[in-house]
């Protein structure tokens, strides 16, 4: 079996937080690395983590090299407090840990934005994520995976108390809720679909909706 090493932003949050789990919990992942703002108190013999100021991270400070990059990092507007805090982590963050890990030599990304991105879109939200995207294309990484999953259901180590009422009332009317393309998803679910993508390791950009996530995370 081969050896395989991962480098993930946003571990700290929802959906990275599992997909470090599952990373560490696979042998062929012999090294996992996990670039955050803060000591997280994580401890694993396979575990190393790298405190950064996504403020100034960029290609200038190259990122040790990983077979793949995992991005797993936003935030809402609430939590940001203003649009431009909100781009800051959703647009700026990201774009920068992609460059940084580019630069330090890897070559494939997995990111995780949202459905609904696009960089035309009328709802901020949305128009972020998607000009994120469109950044990330520009990069010359050899695989670009982009997941875009729809409202995410999980335990939170903060509460959005808004969200928490959507999440609860997801899980009851999960069975009726359709289509696909909207149903809310859980974070485990798309962290299981994003280490099925790295390791099916996928050449060129392509982009992974929420119907696909649900298959590939079951």
């Amino acid at each position: 079996m081969s050896e395989r090493t991962a480098i993930v932003a946003g571990g700290t949050g929802l959906v990275g937080g599992c997909l470090t789990d599952l990373l560490l919990a696979r042998p062929q992942w012999s090294r996992v690395m996990g670039v955050t703002r803060r000591r997280t108190g994580r401890s694993h013999s396979r575990y190393q983590e790298i405190p950064v100021d996504f403020a100034v991270l960029d290609e200038s400070r190259p990122l040790p090299k990983a077979e793949v990059a995992f991005c797993c990092l936003g935030t809402t507007l609430k939590k940001a407090g203003s649009r431009e805090a909100f781009r800051a982590v959703d647009f700026d963050a990201v774009v920068r840990f992609a460059k940084a890990a580019k630069a330090g030599g890897t070559e494939r990304l997995v990111v995780v934005t949202a459905r609904g991105a696009h960089p035309g879109s009328l709802i901020f939200y949305n128009r972020i994520k998607g000009e994120t995207e469109t950044a990330l294309r520009v990069l010359g990484f050899s695989s670009l995976a982009i997941a875009r999953p729809s409202l995410l259901l999980g335990d939170r180590q903060e509460h959005r108390r808004g969200e928490h009422v959507a999440v609860v009332a997801s899980r009851w009317l999960r069975p009726l809720l359709a289509p696909l393309d909207s149903r809310p998803i859980e974070a485990t679910t798309v962290a299981k679909a994003l280490v099925a993508i790295a390791e099916a390791a996928p050449e060129g950009a392509r982009v992974y909706e929420n119907p696909e996530l649900h298959s590939l995370g079951a």
